[in-house]
């Protein structure tokens, strides 16, 4: 697996594939109400869940369907998060991109950092010429670190996602890694 996803290097991160082995670190994460409060799903209950959710990213990355690296820092090689790219159209070079960091890494700029090496990656690849993110409305971080590193926001999606009982509004962002605009 490890062949299909490269490794990347930044200052201070190393975005990996993930593995089996990663789910105890996950649950911290995907079981955190504060994580999940503008991700469009509710807290892992079970150890179970994550394990779930974790073989299917790892399926989703050995079909080529998703592209998913676990964030880990360099100092202490703990593993904070992961990032990466699901709603992949290669036909139409597009996707989606998605993150989450354990509470405990919030405004260190590692959400940045490791936003902006999975968006080299993206127009290094040249398989996706479109990125775009989707924003509960209320997650006012989310959408600040976006527009820095490049996103523009392009309308919002009313009563779009659910969370528990409650419809969100979004706003859709987009980036594109061919400033030109050139029909290749």
């Amino acid at each position: 697996m490890s062949d299909l996803l490269p490794t990347i290097e930044t200052e201070r991160l190393r975005l990996r594939h993930l593995d089996l082995t990663d789910a105890g670190r996950l649950f911290t994460i995907f079981s955190d109400a504060d994580v999940l409060r503008y991700y469009g799903m509710e807290p892992h209950t079970s150890s179970s869940e994550t394990e779930q959710m974790l073989a299917g990213m790892i399926e989703g990355v050995e079909s080529g369907a998703v592209i998913r690296w676990g964030i880990v820092t360099k100092e202490t090689s703990d593993l904070i998060g992961t990032i990466g790219f699901h709603n992949r159209a290669p036909r139409h070079r597009r996707a989606e991109i998605g993150y989450e960091i354990h509470p405990d890494y919030w405004r260190h700029g590692y959400a940045t950092e490791a936003l902006q090496a999975a968006l080299t990656y993206a127009g290094q690849t040249g398989e996706m010429e479109r990125i775009g993110a989707i924003v509960f409305t209320e997650n006012i971080a989310s959408q600040q670190m976006l527009e820095k590193n490049g996103f523009s926001r392009e309308g919002t999606l009313h009563r779009y996602m659910r969370q528990g009982d409650r419809a969100h509004d979004v706003h859709v962002y987009g980036y594109t890694t061919n400033k030109d605009h050139a029909d290749t």
